[in-house]
């Protein structure tokens, strides 16, 4: 299929047809403004912040969920917590240039899939929505809060309360703000993909909005069993012409077979360079 334009793709993003969807990715050029250090977002970099630069047995290394159950059953889950609101909301990082970007452009859906605040804090300067995953809660149907930006501060809401035409960003695996949530450990992620595919994770709303839509993968990669099993359902209902596109800049095999059957066309490129030029025009 062929690769629109770039400037369609912005229009399309502009008007809802097309949804971002970041992975950790999205987050290079982030840097720690005290040390030049970047945020960690990918699997390796947040477990070896997790240990203090310690690297883990090879089983454990192979992906951050599997290392976090290792340390949840050892620390505790208030260890994790901790780990990543330290990570997240009390270290002071540089901008995000994909972020601000987006902003600009005033997408009106936005998946990302880190847990830090750079949209968040980005999107304090309007009216929006925020959707954060949360997994296993006790004696709860839903495995989300809805919060709405209203007067400064975020406001917990109830589905049935929530102003659906304001701009909405969806974190489904958690942030540290308003209120610590995490979908982080292999138990976290097999609570909250299970009750993804029954439904209780995405709000009623959302899944008639994403019905028909495109989504535009940034910075995301589809080489572990976690990211596929949340994009596939984050996804569920997207267009059959074609759901959307990847940018990937050098796909395993694995990837393509994936993304193929997900009907997402892979463009060979990394965000940074695709939207280079663009980024000007649009900002």
């Amino acid at each position: 299929m062929a690769i629109p334009e770039k400037s369609e793709l912005i229009a399309k993003m502009k008007s809802g047809e097309l949804i971002p969807y970041l992975g950790a990715g999205a987050l290079e050029g982030v840097k720690n403004v005290a040390d030049g250090t970047s945020i960690p977002a990918d699997s390796e970099s947040l477990i070896l912040a997790m240990t203090g630069g310690t690297p883990m047995a090879p089983r454990l290394m192979y992906e951050f969920p599997r290392a976090a159950m290792h340390l949840e059953n050892k620390k505790g889950r208030s260890f994790l917590e901790r780990f990543l609101k330290k990570t997240y909301a009390e270290t002071d990082w540089s901008d995000a240039a994909l972020h601000t970007w987006l902003h600009s452009v005033e997408t009106p859906f936005i998946i990302d899939s880190n847990r830090d605040l750079k949209m968040q804090t980005l999107l304090k300067d309007r009216a929006h929505n925020l959707i954060v995953g949360a997994a296993r809660l006790a004696a709860h149907p839903h495995r989300f809060d809805i919060y709405e930006w209203v007067d400064g501060k975020y406001q917990l809401r109830p589905q049935d309360l929530v102003n659906t035409a304001l701009p909405t960003l969806f974190k489904p695996l958690g942030s540290p703000e308003p209120k610590p949530s995490f979908v982080a450990s292999d138990a976290d992620f097999v609570d909250y993909i299970t009750e993804l595919m029954g439904g209780f994770a995405i709000p009623a709303w959302i899944k008639e909005k994403r019905i028909n839509k495109q989504y535009l993968f940034l910075g995301m990669r589809f080489t572990r069993d976690t990211e596929r099993m949340v994009m596939s359902d984050m996804i569920y209902g997207a267009s059959e012409d074609c759901a959307g596109w990847a940018l990937i800049p050098e796909p395993t095999d694995k990837e393509k077979r994936f993304l193929t059957k997900k009907n997402v066309v892979i463009i060979e490129q990394d965000w940074t360079s695709f939207l280079k030029n663009e980024v000007l025009q649009a900002a």
